[in-house]
């Protein structure tokens, strides 16, 4: 019994590296081929589905932008009119340069926006039949970017109103 266990001992130290060996040579993970479907070029209208959502969310983004500047353009207002009085204290007035800054910042992000939808509209093959519709919208925007850098706040805010409306008409032609 001691010979038959002895001779199992040696049979498992020299059998054992062999299958350690094996293992090791098969390190490569087998994997699934990955369907054609996830690399095939989305449809015509995925991506007319997917600008009309981006023509959407510029909508919401001026909307309410043009919301929150219909307060500040008063309030702006009022600063001026008390600046002419000289009845503004400097803090306020200093306020205000920084609430100005800040809008045409805000209006120079919006106008940037519609520049890069104009540019994907215009270059992608399957929104192209839209893009007559939304040209020109990022120059309006630069018109109202040139109104708030002149102090016309409430201009500049109907001038981006006038964009919505073209950007919502050409959202009824994508339907």
């Amino acid at each position: 019994m001691r010979r038959l266990m002895g001779l199992f001992i040696a049979i498992s130290l020299v059998t054992l590296p062999l299958f350690t060996v094996t293992s090791f040579s098969q390190t490569r993970k087998r994997t699934a081929t990955k369907s054609s479907r996830s690399s095939a070029k989305p449809r015509a209208s995925e991506i007319q589905r997917e600008g009309a959502t981006r023509v959407a969310d510029q909508i919401k983004i001026l909307t309410r932008f043009i919301y929150v500047l219909g307060g500040v353009a008063k309030g702006l207002e009022n600063v001026d009119d008390a600046a002419r009085r000289n009845e503004a204290p400097s803090a306020v007035l200093e306020q205000a340069k920084r609430n100005k800054e800040t809008v045409r910042n805000s209006i120079q992000s919006v106008r940037e926006g519609l520049d890069k939808l104009e540019i994907d509209f215009r270059t992608t093959p399957e929104l192209q039949r839209y893009y007559t519709s939304l040209a020109g919208v990022a120059a309006s925007a630069s018109e109202a970017e040139d109104q708030a850098a002149a102090n016309e706040f409430d201009k500049a805010g109907r001038t981006l109103l006038d964009v919505v409306n073209r950007l919502t008409d050409a959202l009824l032609e994508m339907r």
